[in-house]
């Protein structure tokens, strides 16, 4: 990603985190306008990864080298809610027919001024599936697993039951996967090893991102249908 670039995205996340916190609707509009207007320019062929959710995505900027020789799209847009990526779906993941979509959602609505409830992620999860199948019912879709952070440690064992109800349901369909890194993630006293994040506590470090990239790349290749 270039400099000038990156400066852009970082202004986008901002302004919408702002916009998010202030109430207004539909925050992270300009975000999907981009992808879409980069989309008229140069669209990304049909057939590949498309990877969507809020900023722990957002902020990967070296996705798509990380996945290599994987072919992967990144979606990810601001501090997005899981509720932003059911509304969005139609926008950004479905027009490119991709063969399989990797989510990542879920760790803002717990943490917000009205914190969602456990169930209430599951069910929009149900929602996010349920749009994608309707549209593509061969597509597989991954699951990232709410991550453990310092910053919102209080946090988790309500992110813990979100996954596991959202573990439940990729369990009971043979086209979802459910991707864990908790375990890669926390240090030998139980607690988010500050390395692998940001000085914020929350998002992932270079050396954080290599974790994820290691993990989510072992897990799609996998899937025969999604190797090169």
């Amino acid at each position: 990603m270039s400099f000038v670039r990156s400066i852009r995205r970082g202004l986008e996340f901002g302004l919408g985190m702002a916009r998010s916190a202030l109430g207004r609707p539909d925050p992270w509009e300009g975000s999907i306008r981009r992808f879409e207007a980069s989309d008229r320019r140069s669209a990304p062929a049909a057939g590949g990864i498309v990877f969507t959710g809020s900023s722990s995505f957002t902020l990967w900027s070296t996705l798509e080298r990380d996945m290599a020789p994987l072919r992967v799209v990144n979606r990810g847009f601001g501090g997005a809610m899981i509720d932003d990526v059911v509304r969005y779906a139609d926008r950004i993941v479905v027009p490119y027919r991709p063969s399989a979509v990797v989510l990542f959602a879920g760790t803002n609505d717990i943490s917000g001024p009205s914190p969602a409830s456990p169930e209430y992620i599951a069910e929009r999860f149900d929602a996010f599936v349920a749009r994608i199948h309707e549209a593509l019912p061969r597509a597989l879709v991954f699951y990232v697993a709410i991550t453990p952070s310092r910053a919102r440690w209080g946090l988790w064992p309500v992110a813990q039951r979100a996954n596991r109800l959202i573990e439940e349901r990729v369990l009971a369909d043979p086209r979802l996967r459910f991707i864990d890194l908790t375990s890669r993630l926390l240090d030998r006293g139980g607690l988010p090893d500050r390395t692998l994040y940001r000085s914020d506590g929350l998002h992932p470090s270079k050396r954080g991102y290599e974790v994820w990239a290691a993990a989510i790349r072992s897990e799609l290749e996998k899937e025969p249908a999604l190797t090169p």
